[in-house]
């Protein structure tokens, strides 16, 4: 006779990505089982997972270049439910993804609460640049390729804003990157330019070319950009940038260090050269350069230095990327601050101590601040969790030297105050805890270990169970297919 404890359980997961160009949902559905024995502490873990309903791919509904209409996505979204044969009450996790420029526009943090309200029990994020290269990297495939095969791939999503690149050593975020390359860049009626946007107008002033609203689209300056857009991209990809390409760097410019051997075109402009979508499935009607910037991407003979891989999605590769979940139980020896629990949606920046203790106290305020500009750049006081991998043994002295520079770090976030939240790949949580504590009473620290998460992972950490555990939801935002 089988044990409770093996029952499985099953979560309704849905995904939804509003971007530039495009709007789409995923609904999908998990089984947990519980993979422990009968008296050993509990260990939940998905054990299958299943897509039930991908909606077509709707142009996003906007009520002006500014503004999104939440009305019209909201609609859309529900008519999918109903089509799908769910209610926003069966979803009980999942993601609602704004991606692109969309996330610029003026409603769109009201527009992602409002339907996370509607639509059931989200982790809601407006994705920054870099977190969207994240999660299209993982729902591409790139990050599984790379984890196979233990090569250095780049992922680059390219959209109808921007291109969003992240790179990964075998399962390593090496470093992200955004431009603005995308399909509606420039924008057509008809047989005329519509719409040029200001950072394509920049471009066009610093390389001296002409391109004005109402000349015809076929003007030969339209070429020029895809063509120079596509040279560009080599340009980043081998970090040989010069300063003519800051008109098109958004952000940072390239962070990783090494070589990259393998690339993976995801995204809009990826689904213009591969067409893995049934054409009579998708709603979206496109009249942009993004077909040219798919030829331009194809033929420009820099981009062959690297090998190219086909990826396992195109257009939806942030929406699947958006969805999944797994529930961990922390190790036994933590601590934690009860009056603190329950934390949701705190995303996971990763600290590699690189097995010296030195240099990973160096990086703690570094760390702390390249997790703020990740995060919370609007320094609004989003919380996050840091993770701390590869530690070397640890002494009591060093034990209490990181605790130090833990809580002389805090001061470079926007709310101090917040709880210090820490996981740690190995079993020192209730040390560091206990001596974070001692330093500092007044500060509410929540310090846990033998949780699997990955950087870039989202996390909520529960009430503390009887055993002295604590239960961990790691929302993975990644679809493997």
């Amino acid at each position: 006779m089988k044990s409770s404890a093996s029952r499985i359980e099953t979560l309704m997961s849905a995904g939804i990505d509003i971007g530039t160009s495009t709007t789409k949902l995923v609904i999908s559905r998990f089984s947990l089982m519980n993979m422990a024995g009968g008296t050993h502490v509990p260990r939940i873990e998905i054990i299958d997972k299943e897509i039930l309903y991908r909606s077509p791919i709707f142009r996003t509904p906007l009520r002006s270049p500014t503004v999104i209409d939440i009305e019209k996505v909201e609609q859309l979204v529900l008519e999918e439910y109903e089509k799908a044969g769910v209610h926003s009450q069966q979803i009980q996790t999942g993601a609602v993804i704004i991606t692109g420029e969309t996330a610029t526009k003026q409603n769109a943090e009201e527009m992602v609460h409002h339907l996370s309200d509607a639509a059931g029990e989200f982790l809601v994020a407006t994705a920054g640049p870099d977190l969207e290269g994240i999660i299209a990297a993982k729902g591409s495939g790139a990050y599984e390729y790379a984890k196979k095969t233990g090569k250095s791939v780049a992922n680059i999503d390219i959209g109808g804003g921007t291109a969003n690149i992240a790179v990964y050593y075998a399962d390593k975020l090496a470093g992200t990157c955004t431009l603005h390359i995308g399909g509606r860049l420039i924008e057509f009626e008809g047989q005329r330019v519509k719409s040029i946007s200001p950072p394509i107008q920049k471009l066009l002033k610093q390389e001296g070319w002409t391109l004005e609203i109402g000349d015809s689209k076929d003007h030969p300056t339209v070429e020029k950009v895809t063509i120079w857009m596509a040279q560009m991209m080599a340009r980043v990809l081998s970090k040989s940038t010069t300063s003519q390409d800051d008109v098109l760097i958004l952000g940072h410019h390239p962070e990783w260090k090494d070589s990259i051997d393998t690339i993976m075109i995801s995204g809009g402009i990826s689904e213009c050269m591969y067409k893995h979508e049934d054409p009579d499935y998708s709603k979206a009607v496109y009249d942009d350069i993004g077909m040219q910037l798919a030829d331009a991407l194809q033929q420009e003979v820099s981009l062959q230095e690297w090998e190219w891989i086909i990826p396992e999605e195109t257009v939806r590769a942030t929406v699947l990327g958006a969805g999944t979940q797994t529930t961990n139980i922390s190790g036994a020896t933590i601590q934690v601050e009860s009056s603190q629990l329950p934390q949701k949606n705190l995303p996971v920046f990763e600290v590699s101590f690189e097995n010296q203790i030195d240099i990973g106290i160096e990086k703690l305020q570094s760390s702390m601040k390249q997790a703020i500009a990740m995060y919370d750049p609007g320094r609004e006081g989003q919380n996050f969790v840091l993770y701390f991998t590869d530690l070397p043994y640890l002494s009591f002295k060093d034990v209490q030297a990181v605790a130090k520079e833990l809580l002389e770090s805090r001061y470079v976030k926007p709310k101090p105050e917040q709880p210090l939240i820490i996981v740690l790949q190995s079993d020192h949580a209730k040390v560091l805890g206990q001596t974070l504590q001692a330093q500092e009473p007044n500060q509410s620290i929540l310090c846990v270990d033998q949780v699997d998460v990955e950087h870039g992972d989202y996390m909520d950490i529960g009430q503390t169970l009887q055993s002295g555990v604590v239960p961990v939801v790691i929302k993975t935002l990644t679809f493997h297919s």
